[in-house]
């Protein structure tokens, strides 16, 4: 074989390698992201469930796949996706494994998107931060609608 093809072979090998190791750095990254939720602070400081609780007390499917499951809500965050750790896991082809999550805050409760491909949308509006959600507003991820409901 001529000494050429073998160089570009070795050269294509690590080009291959260096691809795996960055697509494998991308993977651990994102799944950091993804961790434990930081509990949200008020302006006084001290961790906002404390002050102010939210009038929600579940998330309720109103269309799609899981219409009518009711998941109540606790002190902590809830995660919606389809990985099987999810809080609320959807069967949705559109939705993300790890795709938005409910954080309790300062007397409601904070709808974020999770990095998803194809956005998290609060009243038809798609979240690009931390975003109250009032008590009925749907709450759409994919071809599944929700909401805050007492």
């Amino acid at each position: 074989m001529p000494e050429i093809v073998l160089l570009l072979l070795r050269f294509g090998f690590l080009v291959l390698l260096w691809l795996f190791v960055l697509s494998a750095v991308r993977v651990i990254r994102t799944d950091l992201a993804h961790g434990a939720p930081r509990p949200a602070r008020s302006r006084g400081g001290a961790p906002a469930g404390r002050q102010k609780r939210s009038q929600a007390r579940a998330l309720v499917v109103t269309q799609g796949a899981l219409a009518g499951t009711k998941v109540g809500l606790g002190e902590g965050p809830l995660t919606i996706g389809r990985a099987d750790t999810s809080t609320l896991v959807l069967t949705d082809d559109y939705a993300s494994n790890h795709h938005a999550r409910l954080v309790p805050g300062d007397g409601a409760w904070l709808l974020e998107d999770l990095g998803s491909t194809n956005g998290t949308y609060l009243d038809r509006e798609r979240v690009t931060g931390p975003t109250p959600v009032p008590l009925g507003t749907p709450i759409r991820i994919g071809k599944t609608v929700m909401e805050l409901r007492k």
